[in-house]
């Protein structure tokens, strides 16, 4: 089992920056894929980036391409979401989310183990 802490949302305005961390306990994190969704309100919880278990790979939804990074760092236990050039369209809860595969999916039904999420809100 996995255990998933989301932190590092908060308010920024557009334009900034936010570096969200999905810290995990349990034992062979570096086997879980690892992805970020997000779900804003009145919205259904969609897929942002994820990452492979040993970082080589990456997804991104549309809306992140080119403004977000998804990264990992296996040694801390620890995925990263650079969130750059951020809009007020981003304003939502931030969860992450993993699951025991070697490549990551955008599929939220496809992953087991998730957290509790972080906010994140910009304001225009």
């Amino acid at each position: 089992h996995v255990q998933l802490v989301e932190s590092g949302g908060g308010l920024v305005q557009a334009g900034g920056s936010l570096r969200l961390s999905c810290a995990a306990s349990g034992r062979a994190f570096d086997m879980y894929s690892v992805a970020w969704f997000r779900q804003a309100p009145g919205n259904e919880r969609e897929f942002v980036a994820a990452v492979s278990w040993i970082g080589s790979r990456a997804e991104y939804a549309d809306s992140a391409k080119g403004r977000f990074t998804v990264s990992r760092d296996n040694a801390k236990n620890t995925v990263y979401l650079l969130m750059n050039s951020l809009r007020p369209e981003d304003t939502a809860v931030y969860y992450c989310a993993a699951d025991r595969q070697v490549s990551p999916t955008v599929l939220a039904s496809s992953y087991d183990y998730w957290g509790r999420g972080t906010q994140v809100t910009v304001s225009s």
